[in-house]
């Protein structure tokens, strides 16, 4: 996507369907004039008095407990500086977004319109009795070191400047295992910083906190290493600053442990690598270019331990690692502030959850690869679902045994639960398909390519390197769509039905005839169909000329799913094809089957189906809990319906005796596990959060998913198409361009699953 292109995209995105990226959904009921009352007027006078006789009832009766402010006065805005208020308020609310869907942390942004320290701190003060917390963000320093320090100081919330205490955290712990990789000592090491701002300092002054001592830390600035007669230095700085003589960079870099970079890109060069002591640490975290390629340092030294900031690469020192949980475990223990003993113990704890095993949720995110403790995993990924059931206590442990917790945690499991349903509504899913897709991208054919929105998600997958797209039309068409959406790219365009195309579609005519011609399929049939690009994409799959498949958004579903099952070979072993729809449901991702192909599937069918999205489901790293549903409770009603899925739950219980599935049962009582323990406690599915539904058919699963899409807007991730021989994917008649790339990742996946099978 050229600039300009990209630009549009952005600011569409901010500005459609509704302007910013937040809002404010209530959370009680509001449709009866009683819930108004009670609401409002004369209902909401009762928490007033109580509040009015102890102020600590304000957590109790209203939103404060879990209420963020991100505060800015636009003076540092990303790599932007100073902006202003006003055009810093896209980040603030960017940022809230992160809080909400990390750690389900309600956000107000606030924009203060002053430069003026005791003016921005004083109306921080009088705006804290709103809030649970205070994060201070893109204040340009040393400004925001007084502000901070200052609101610490004077509020009884936790207020932390996520700029210099976020990044400080991640890499303090990442700097805890890289030493232990490299069996050196904090006390021991020489270390070089390149930067001397607010993220520096912080990172500085935590390290020494590690055990670095003072006297082996140089640091520079633009201008060079930080001195001691520099009348220019802040205080803060002051503390960083050498006596020694002036040195350049590559000087100072002889013989140092640790590279800090939070400065520009491509300043270290190789040969300052080489420099560098044994097992060298080079945290370079310039973005969006490090201070020296990560492709490049690996090549230069083989035993570098390096981090940056970039997610393409190993070790991203991400503060989404850090904030969202270091705050979530603050508000739940009602801290008065955030304190040293509670970033340390953020540090601590994400440090040592790299040590442990990675679920399979997390290797997935990426690829074939095993993530195991290493110089390529030196802290956890951003995708880790343990993080906020393991940073927020250490944080909220940590508040209490430092005297600064008013509503200390009494129940640890339960509080972990509660934690663990907070995340229920995040999409962490979507993410980590996308990254699992990126990890080795595939050819994709897309069938319908000359439908502009078709063409749009052919643009992303591209651009986003999920795929390499092939791209099937009306050539002139489709060259007219890609310049009006400014993709310049040089793809791969085919339009089955010309003329240069004879060759490639007689051969493929004649091999879909050879495998066909016992089953009513002459040669000039299969001539013909080849002129039919779903035809011909599949034989593009078929012959290994692309490696997934992706259709379905002009036709209907049953017009395009024959020609592929004609085409197409089930998998080894498959008996049936059928689907599953990922829903993104308020519970956490869901499976629902089968979604489109099987009309009224027998016992066994059933059986087979669950079989297979019970595979589909660990293949994104989901232990399957299944149920599947009737419009009955376990023998209630002798109906056919019924009994039939009666019959394939007792087959898998006696021949799947591992797999945590049960039914029939009414989908109220799967989905509501108290109710299910208190009327069937026998159940398999007793206790146990219900994640995988299988329908008794096609019928009510259809409608099931297309009611929850359209009236709830969660999110659909499918028909994913289960037991087929080849990764092709069959769009719903209409879909969205973000399904349809949701979708086409899909695709890739299923194809490197394929390949990897095959190689084995």
């Amino acid at each position: 996507m050229n600039k300009n292109s990209k630009r549009r995209e952005a600011l569409l995105y901010h500005a459609k369907p509704t302007p910013g990226k937040i809002q404010v959904v209530p959370t009680k009921k509001y449709a009866t004039q009683r819930d108004l009352s009670l609401a409002y007027s004369p209902g909401v006078a009762e928490p007033c008095l109580e509040i009015a006789k102890d102020v600590n009832n304000v957590y109790k009766y209203t939103a404060k407990g879990n209420l963020v402010a991100v505060i800015s006065n636009g003076t540092a805005v990303l790599g932007l500086g100073d902006i202003g208020p006003e055009a810093s308020k896209p980040v603030m609310e960017g940022k809230g977004l992160l809080f909400k869907i990390f750690a389900g942390i309600d956000v107000f942004d606030i924009e203060i319109g002053t430069k003026d320290i005791e003016e921005f701190i004083q109306t921080v003060k009088n705006i804290a009795p709103t809030f649970g917390g205070i994060n201070l963000e893109d204040i340009k320093a040393p400004e925001s070191f007084e502000i901070e320090r200052r609101l610490v100081e004077e509020l009884n919330i936790p207020v932390m400047h996520d700029d210099q205490h976020g990044t400080a955290i991640i890499s303090s712990a990442a700097l805890l295992n890289a030493l232990e990789l490299a069996d050196k000592k904090p006390e021991d090491l020489k270390m070089v910083v390149s930067g001397a701002g607010s993220a520096a300092l912080a990172c500085a002054n935590m390290y020494v906190l590690l055990g670095l001592k003072l006297e082996n830390i140089l640091m520079f600035n633009s201008k060079g290493v930080l001195t001691k007669d520099n009348p220019s230095l802040s205080v803060l700085q002051q503390r960083y600053a050498t006596d020694k003589k002036p040195m350049s960079l590559e000087e100072a870099l002889v013989d140092a442990d640790v590279f800090l970079g939070l400065s520009s890109g491509d300043i270290m060069t190789p040969k300052m690598l080489l420099g560098m002591a044994k097992n060298p640490i080079v945290f370079a975290m310039a973005n969006p270019d490090p201070e020296i390629d990560y492709n490049l340092a690996i090549a230069t030294r083989k035993d570098v331990i390096m981090a940056t900031g970039r997610s393409d690469h190993p070790n991203q020192v991400n503060n989404v690692l850090g904030f969202p949980y270091i705050f979530r475990g603050a508000l739940d223990v009602r801290a008065t502030k955030i304190n040293e003993a509670m970033k340390m113990a953020a540090v601590k704890a994400i440090a040592a959850l790299a040590k442990e095993h990675v679920p399979e949720q997390v290797n997935i995110a990426y690829g074939a690869t095993k993530l195991t403790f290493g110089r390529e995993y030196i802290i956890p990924s951003p995708f880790d679902p343990r993080l906020i059931t393991v940073v927020a206590p250490a944080v909220a442990k940590a508040a209490m045994d430092s005297g600064v917790a008013q509503n200390p945690i009494q129940d640890w499991k339960k509080y972990e639960a509660e934690l663990l349903d907070r995340m229920g509504n995040d999409n962490k899913m979507v993410r980590m398909i996308t990254d699992r897709a990126k990890m080795d991208p595939k050819r994709i054919v897309f069938a319908e390519a000359d439908q502009l929105d078709v063409l749009k998600a052919a643009q992303v997958v591209f651009e986003e390197g999920i795929g390499f797209p092939i791209l099937l039309g009306k050539k002139e068409i489709i060259l007219e769509l890609k310049k009006e959406l400014g993709f310049d790219a040089d793809v791969e365009i085919i339009d089955p039905k010309v003329n240069e195309e004879e060759s490639r579609r007689n051969r493929f005519a004649t091999a879909f005839w050879k495998s066909r011609k016992r089953r009513g399929i002459s040669l000039y049939d299969a001539q013909n169909l080849m002129r039919e690009r779903n035809y011909f994409a599949a034989m593009m799959v078929n012959e290994g000329e692309a490696d997934a498949l992706v259709t379905g958004y002009s036709r209907s579903y049953p017009s395009v799913v024959k020609p592929i099952l004609q085409l197409i070979d089930k998998a080894k072993g498959a008996s049936i094809v059928a689907t599953t729809n990922m829903m993104m449901t308020a519970r956490g991702p869901m499976f629902l089957s089968d979604t489109a192909i099987n009309i009224n599937p027998s016992a066994d069918d059933l059986a087979k189906i669950a079989i297979m999205t019970a595979k589909t489901a660990k293949i994104f790293g989901i232990e399957p809990v299944i149920a599947m549903v009737s419009f009955s409770n376990f023998g209630s009603s002798t109906n056919e319906s019924a009994s039939k899925v009666r019959d394939a739950v007792a087959y898998l219980h006696e021949n799947y005796p591992d797999m945590i599935i049960d039914g029939e049962i009414q989908a109220d009582f799967a989905l509501n596990p108290e109710m299910l323990k208190a009327k069937f406690p026998f159940s398999k599915l007793a206790g146990k959060k219900v994640n995988t539904l299988i329908f008794p058919n096609l019928e009510s699963a259809n409608i099931t998913y297309k009611l929850l899409k359209e009236l709830d807007k969660v999110d659909s991730i499918g028909p994913i198409m289960l037991g087929m021989g080849k990764p092709v994917h069959i769009f719903q008649l209409g879909a969205s361009v973000e399904e349809m790339v949701n979708m086409a990742a899909i695709a890739v996946i299923d194809a490197q699953g394929k390949e990897k099978k095959n190689n084995k």
